[in-house]
């Protein structure tokens, strides 16, 4: 499963130093701009200034902000992928799949909380946005490997949606749930998905 994973999100090409060094600027300077004033609160004209470099260099290597939030989350996400791939039970190998599942949901909804505006911007650039980042599409596959190893019987691509759909950050703030609240549920519906009877055609 660890091979099927790393495919998914494999690594970029590898920058020009100078390259290299602006994108290390501009992140920094979003992360202490969207810190300092929220990141509804921050132009990407901002985020230029505050790093000394121009404009167009800044759209070229990011886009627009939903793209450089997506770039943001890079580190964090890593953080996750690493206890997931090659980290010690029950979030990593050796676990029975089911709690590595509870385990992957509680620790994503960790994650959630702590980059939550980050990931709402970058979920929501666009209609459908959300299942096209590479990070989302990780989490699904994995998602989808351990529910089909738990619960063979089920429709674990379409389930391993419906559970991650808990766990939105458009859901999460939009309708203000407390992060107790919002971690909770998504873990109830992972165990009812492990352990309720289909009835389904």
């Amino acid at each position: 499963m660890a091979d099927e994973l790393l495919n998914i999100g494999s690594s970029p090409p590898r920058e020009r130093a100078d390259a290299a060094r602006n994108r290390g600027k501009i992140l920094d300077a979003a992360a202490r701009l969207f810190a300092e004033n929220g990141v509804a609160n921050v132009s990407m004209d901002q985020v230029a200034a505050a790093a000394g470099v121009g404009k167009g260099t800044l759209f070229r290597r990011f886009g627009d902000k939903s793209g450089l939030a997506a770039a943001l989350l890079g580190d964090r996400e890593s953080v996750l992928q690493e206890g997931m791939l090659s980290g010690p039970p029950p979030l990593g190998p050796g676990a029975p799949p089911g709690e590595r599942l509870i385990a992957f949901v509680t620790a994503y909804a960790a994650f959630l909380e702590e980059s939550l505006d980050l990931v709402r911007l970058s979920e929501t650039a666009s209609p459908g946005a959300r299942y096209r980042i590479g990070a989302y599409q990780l989490w699904h596959r994995h998602v989808t490997v351990l529910l089909a190893k738990a619960r063979p019987d089920l429709d674990a691509d379409y389930l391993a949606h419906a559970i991650l759909a808990t766990l939105g950050a458009d859901l999460r703030s939009s309708l203000d749930y407390s992060a107790a609240r919002a971690t909770a549920g998504a873990v109830s519906l992972a165990r009812l998905v492990l352990s309720g009877v289909t009835t389904g055609p």
